[in-house]
């Protein structure tokens, strides 16, 4: 039994390296195209957003004398070589599927619209959302939260490298206790560090639930979609 027909999958581009340090490791890799596969299988209609971290992030590149704007696209850039190495992952182990970009930019990927992705999803084809917004100033948050909510998905995975949200970041604050649901106004309250502010308020105001969990256990998204109880519920 699957818990949503249809869900946006937002993936890390730093959990993308692994142990590498930068870039993309291919076990990685392989281990995220075999766990998209195992909910393909079950029949989930599956559209994905990808960051680009893990080669180059637009705000922390303004920081060191980048334009905001060039560095936002280059940004946009990692997240198409990010989707093209994930689409490679997932033609490897049998899984059709479709790049799209928010930036025209053939043969590369298809230029986006809502209704060609959904069409895909309907044929069986998985579909990468790449390149954001396609604007500067906007995070892959607020890219998946933008794509999500136009394929009218049922929920957003957000696969991290913890497995939900935690009073205090768990990596740096051992006494940090896990939330099983949280409200996006508590998100605001207290200030945590889930999405940008931004993608929290586009789900909020369209009613768009996220559902944190920890992606680099390999299992965990199937897992998700059984109905498991093993992230953090973000819901009005």
């Amino acid at each position: 039994m699957k818990r949503f027909n249809r869900i946006l999958l937002k993936l890390s581009g730093e959990s993308l390296m692994g142990e590498q340090g930068y870039g993309i490791d291919p076990q990685r890799l392989g281990e995220y195209a075999s766990q998209i596969k195992e909910i393909h299988d079950m029949g989930v209609q599956i559209g994905i957003v990808i960051g680009g971290g893990n080669i180059f992030r637009g705000l922390s590149g303004s920081k060191k004398g980048f334009d905001r704007v060039k560095g936002d696209q280059m940004g946009m850039c990692a997240t198409v070589i990010n989707s093209l190495a994930l689409s490679s992952g997932l033609d490897a182990v049998g899984i059709k599927n479709k790049v799209l970009t928010a930036i025209r930019m053939e043969p590369i990927g298809e230029f986006y619209t809502k209704w060609k992705a959904i069409e895909a999803m309907e044929a069986g084809l998985v579909c990468i959302f790449s390149a954001g917004t396609g604007s500067p100033y906007f995070t892959t948050d607020t890219g998946s939260s933008l794509r999500g909510i136009e394929i009218e998905a049922d929920v957003m995975l957000k696969g991290t490298r913890v497995d939900g949200v935690y009073t205090a970041d768990p990596e740096k604050d051992p006494t940090a206790t896990k939330y099983s649901d949280i409200t996006y106004d508590e998100i605001y309250n207290k200030g945590l560090k889930v999405m940008d502010l931004t993608a929290v308020t586009m789900c909020k105001d369209n009613n768009f639930p996220i559902y944190v969990f920890n992606m680099d256990k390999v299992g965990n998204l199937k897992k998700v979609i059984e109905g498991e109880d093993i992230g953090t519920l973000v819901h009005l």
